[in-house]
């Protein structure tokens, strides 16, 4: 079974990672044969449902990044389908407390360490007839915090066992601070707080990732320490200001 992303880390470097908002399989295929080394389907804020992630997740395999995905809410039907679509990484948003995490990593596991059901349909397909000894030391599992709740227990949360790590947030984290919500946080008490999360992942020896815009900002973050960068915020965003800046050029 191939997980670049988990090979990226066991060679010391980060990841750099795509996110797709929009239901389309010719933008995931045309990001899947670009240099990522992991590619998010977004089930929560993108446009996406389990079927066109099923579509899209077919379309990601002819590239070699690892294929995830954002479910919408921490429940477990979905993280199950999705991982069973071929997903081997799951980011879940609001996790606020150690059971939030505890839940994640036990409905993306099988027993007995966790109570995923067995059925791997089409990753079974995928990944070969060992996938059902494998997955377990695979798939990835990424708690979003994005509130204060989830702040002030990151110590606890990021001590989950078998926790992959944790995806900050960065627009619903300042609006819970009584912010403005925006990503390349430069707002103090923000990054404040991001470099607090960081180094609870640090001290717990479990990965850290960040949603960024700029690329100048997500090398800021690695050079920080950051395991997992997302660039562009989402294909729907790269897209949108693509086209904006084509056409003022036009329109000056």
């Amino acid at each position: 079974m191939k997980n670049r992303l988990r090979k990226t880390w066991s060679g010391g470097k980060a990841g750099v990672n795509a996110w797709l908002s929009m239901p389309n399989t010719i933008t995931a295929e045309i990001v899947a044969r670009q240099d990522f080394d992991s590619i998010v389907i977004d089930l929560q804020h993108g446009l996406n449902d389990y079927l066109s992630a099923l579509s899209m997740l077919q379309a990601l395999e002819p590239g070699t990044a690892t294929p995830m995905a954002r479910v919408p809410w921490l429940e477990p039907g979905i993280i199950m389908k999705l991982l069973d679509a071929g997903a081997l990484g799951i980011i879940c948003p609001m996790v606020n407390t150690p059971d939030d995490a505890e839940n994640l990593v036990r409905w993306a596991h099988y027993a007995p360490r966790g109570t995923r059901s067995f059925g791997p349909t089409r990753a079974l397909m995928t990944y070969g007839a060992d996938y059902p000894t494998k997955a377990n030391g695979e798939v990835i599992t990424l708690a979003m915090i994005e509130t204060v709740q989830a702040l002030e227990n990151v110590d606890a949360i990021v001590a989950t066992k078998d926790l992959t790590g944790v995806y900050i947030g960065p627009s619903d984290l300042s609006l819970s601070m009584g912010h403005t919500p925006k990503l390349d946080q430069d707002q103090p008490e923000v990054v404040k707080a991001i470099e607090r999360i960081l180094a609870a992942c640090k001290k717990a020896k479990v990965r850290a990732g960040i949603h960024c815009i700029t690329t100048t900002y997500a090398k800021k973050m690695i050079a920080l320490g950051f395991d997992l960068v997302t660039i562009g915020g989402s294909d729907n965003r790269i897209f949108t200001a693509a086209v904006q800046e084509r056409l003022a050029a036009m329109r000056d």
